[in-house]
């Protein structure tokens, strides 16, 4: 096994996620999945790095992220006021570094945040051995606290999904680990994708995985955490989907999948 052939995989579900795109200032949307700027400062977060510190060997891990789970989009509107019934304040600066206020005034601001609800992730990192090794600790037992894209989006465990009891780390390439990594979607959801689908034994799920070579290029790679500073460049990724098994039996008849219950058939319709 090369050193390269190894990885670790996270699973990223929370009550929120937000992964920032390239929105700034008053409203902030998420993307649909976790971005690698998003995942890398979770690591850094854990492995104790402050945002000065060097990222380089975390941003050359090989990422791919599958959605268990889409979740649902959340809106969080605000309002902002002076409780003084004073002007707001501008972002511009006098020659005296003093803050002005709008012009024309401006009493009440708007802000809007966005987040994803009830969401799952697995995202697998490629990369070397020792750096994953200590990561896969860092994980477990975080200097910072651990967060989903936006500091109050708390992840719920287990964050890390082991190969094995106490084995954190897949001696495998990218594409095959989370074509092998079972289901992580919540009970209920998979009550309901059981219903709808008739007990089919396996779900498809959509993946994104790191290729040179891909078709889609993503925005989200980025060069420092240093807030006067920050930079992203890009990356090429490749879509597809994978078959993952439910753990729900074949019907009693032998096929993958039994009739879906209908409300009206005992009323004669």
């Amino acid at each position: 096994m090369s050193p390269e052939g190894w990885c670790l995989v996270l699973r990223l579900a929370g009550p929120l996620q937000s992964w920032g795109g390239q929105s700034q200032f008053n409203r902030r949307d998420t993307m649909g999945e976790p971005t690698k700027s998003g995942v890398i400062g979770l690591l850094a977060a854990a492995d104790g790095r402050r945002r000065e510190d060097p990222i380089v060997d975390l941003v050359a891990l090989r990422l791919g992220v599958r959605v268990d789970q889409e979740g649902s989009l959340l809106r969080d509107y605000h309002t902002v006021s002076d409780y003084r019934g004073r002007p707001l304040l501008s972002a511009s600066v006098s020659a005296k570094g003093v803050q002005s206020i709008t012009a024309p005034k401006k009493y009440t601001g708007v802000t809007q945040r966005f987040y994803l609800q009830d969401a799952v992730f697995v995202a697998a990192l490629e990369g070397p051995l020792p750096l994953l090794e200590g990561l896969a600790q860092a994980v477990r037992r975080p200097f910072f606290p651990l967060a989903l894209g936006r500091r109050a989006c708390v992840p719920t465990q287990p964050i890390i999904i082991d190969r094995t009891l106490g084995e954190p780390l897949w001696p495998s390439d990218l594409e095959s680990v989370l074509a092998e990594v079972p289901w992580q979607a919540s009970r209920h959801r998979r009550r309901d994708y059981e219903h709808r689908s008739g007990g089919a034994a396996a779900v498809q799920l959509f993946v994104s995985v790191d290729d040179p070579n891909g078709p889609h290029v993503v925005h989200d790679v980025p060069a420092t955490f240093v807030h006067q500073d920050r930079w992203f460049s890009t990356r090429h990724v490749r879509h597809e989907w994978v078959e993952i098994p439910t753990g729900s039996p074949p019907d009693a008849t032998g096929g993958e999948s039994v009739q879906p219950h209908d409300p009206f058939l005992a009323l004669g319709w």
